[in-house]
């Protein structure tokens, strides 16, 4: 969901703070006061929150390079859900450059997925281009990286996330002057994208032998399919 005010291809581009973006792309049960899941409540509205997000179709998303949606994701119980092979990485057919955006996610025993900001389709793969943030089951998860943590980049000592099976909800704020990253109410990290700090760490991780990793100021928002359930 992105708010009126939020600066998108289609309209403005002044980098204006946006202070009312919601995408809210899988609501099993909200978080946000509205009266049913993947809904905007009154006040919701007159902030300027917009839903990404419909809870019945895919409309909004399409696969990365592509038109359309494979059909691996599916709507199920009201949640865009990652639930069948070759479902790929889906995109914002929308691009953004400041906003912020608020989900819930739920991932499988083990599971593994991202999401991604700032994302063009240059190059093969949707992470060539933008900062993913991890999304897994921390506890019986294969990758060292944790979720909430902004992949190679910036990390958390803390882990505020609930056991696979259960919602968790995550929130991302970007702006030029500062960006930001939350797992459940607990802020992870905040970095300035474009700074000398966000530069000396793309270039120590594996994102940089990409030419203009990171650098986009605008793009699409992305959802990672990496082989495993998640909603």
């Amino acid at each position: 969901m992105i708010p009126s005010g939020a600066n998108d291809t289609m309209t403005n581009r002044k980098h204006s703070v946006v202070t009312g973006l919601l995408a809210m792309f899988f609501l099993g049960s909200s978080l946000l006061a509205a009266a049913e899941p993947n809904t905007l409540s009154e006040a919701e509205k007159k902030a300027g929150w917009q839903l990404l997000f419909d809870g019945k179709t895919t409309q909004g998303w399409r696969n990365y390079q592509a038109r359309t949606v494979n059909d691996g994701w599916k709507i199920v119980d009201g949640a865009l859900t990652r639930a069948g092979k070759g479902a790929g990485d889906i995109i914002t057919a929308k691009q953004y450059d400041s906003f912020e955006l608020s989900l819930e996610y739920n991932i499988s025993k083990g599971g593994n997925s991202g999401i991604m900001f700032h994302v063009d389709e240059k190059g093969k793969r949707a992470w060539h281009s933008g900062p993913e943030i991890q999304i897994q089951d921390n506890t019986d998860g294969h990758d060292p990286q944790k979720a909430g943590w902004l992949y190679q980049l910036y990390s958390s000592k803390d882990d505020s996330t609930k056991p696979a099976g259960q919602w968790n909800q995550f929130r991302l704020t970007i702006t030029p002057k500062q960006c930001a990253t939350y797992m459940n109410g607990v802020r992870y990290a905040r970095f300035v994208k474009g700074s000398a700090d966000w530069k000396k760490r793309v270039a120590k991780s594996k994102f940089s032998k990409f030419p203009g990793f990171g650098a986009n100021t605008t793009g699409h928002i992305c959802l990672q399919d990496h082989g495993n359930l998640v909603a």
